[in-house]
């Protein structure tokens, strides 16, 4: 099993290697660098599939037989050669924030630093009005919040399913609710991949990890987020959320809502974020995020007249 050498992939994968082995089967982690643990640089200027393309390129070298994935991290596009086998249960899709002296973001005053590598997180936390100074800054877990508790920025956000992976959710100061922030499209969701030809074990794989709601919640983030990708630069935001509904007969079903939210130009040059929200039937995921997306592009989504920092 293929994974990163950081403490958070480790922590992931490690759960994954545990479901496995419950079922008798034997597994062996392996470690494998990827550019993104190589580089300082700011993950927008190193790429998409920055964290993932060396661990698809192991497995399809044959040097591991399944790869775990932050599903936030995996391009949209699909990988030939590779198949999704399964999408575990997510954890809380939430950010956080940490900040000194237990402060919640509404109390940080203006001008307080807040630590982000995250242009969704920038452009949404920007558009809250709370003249917060915001900050570029890289590395793992420990590193950031070290930035915090050695005095050189008044808070950083991190997502909430990373910080709880690792045994440190004790350290957050605030959940922030999604009406405030929305989080990245599959945050807190791990996918996990083996070769297309390996049928016996993408069964396998499936029948123990995957998560029918999980997977549907993500299918519809995940479209959302490759529509808008075609149509703009701007950073995404998108949330699904299994809900019981009533039908044309007054039977409670099962559907997916999804709420979305996307950069835009606002007046003298801001930065603005626009939103919207949509419900559908669970089986129709992908077009809910489709459909999703243009609404946001009909808002004025992408409409920036330089990269939103």
């Amino acid at each position: 099993m293929g994974t990163r050498g950081s403490k958070l992939a480790l922590a992931q994968t490690g759960t994954v290697a545990d479901a496995l082995r419950a079922t008798g089967a034997e597994v062996e982690i392996v470690k494998v660098t990827t550019p993104g643990d190589q580089s300082s640089a700011p993950i927008p200027t190193i790429g998409v599939g920055v964290f993932t393309s060396a661990l698809r390129e192991a497995l399809l070298r044959n040097e591991v037989d399944v790869i775990v994935h932050s599903y936030k991290d995996l391009p949209t596009t699909p990988e030939p050669g590779i198949t999704l086998a399964a999408v575990p249960p997510r954890e809380d899709p939430r950010d956080a924030l940490i900040a000194r002296d237990g402060l919640t973001l509404g109390e940080l005053l203006p001008g307080a630093t807040v630590g982000t590598g995250s242009p969704r997180r920038t452009a949404q936390l920007r558009a809250l009005g709370l003249g917060l100074e915001i900050v570029p800054i890289r590395g793992n877990i420990d590193t950031r919040m070290r930035k915090v508790t050695d005095g050189e920025l008044d808070a950083v956000v991190l997502a909430r399913a990373g910080l709880a992976r690792v045994g440190l959710a004790e350290a957050i100061t605030e959940t922030l609710d999604p009406i405030q922030m929305l989080p990245a499209p599959a945050q807190g969701a791990l996918a996990v991949e083996c070769r297309s030809a390996d049928v016996e074990l993408e069964q396998l794989l499936t029948s123990t990890l995957d998560d029918e709601g999980t997977r549907a919640a993500v299918t519809a983030e995940r479209a959302l987020l490759a529509a808008l990708e075609a149509g703009c630069s701007a950073p995404v935001g998108a949330l699904a959320e299994i809900v019981e509904d009533l039908d044309a007969e007054g039977k409670v079903v099962e559907r997916i809502s999804l709420r979305g939210t996307a950069a835009a130009e606002g007046e003298n040059g801001a930065v603005d974020m626009v939103r919207a929200i949509a419900l559908a039937d669970k089986d129709q995921a992908a077009q809910l995020g489709k459909d999703l997306a243009a609404e946001l592009l009909d808002l004025g989504a992408g409409a920036l007249s330089g990269p939103a920092q």
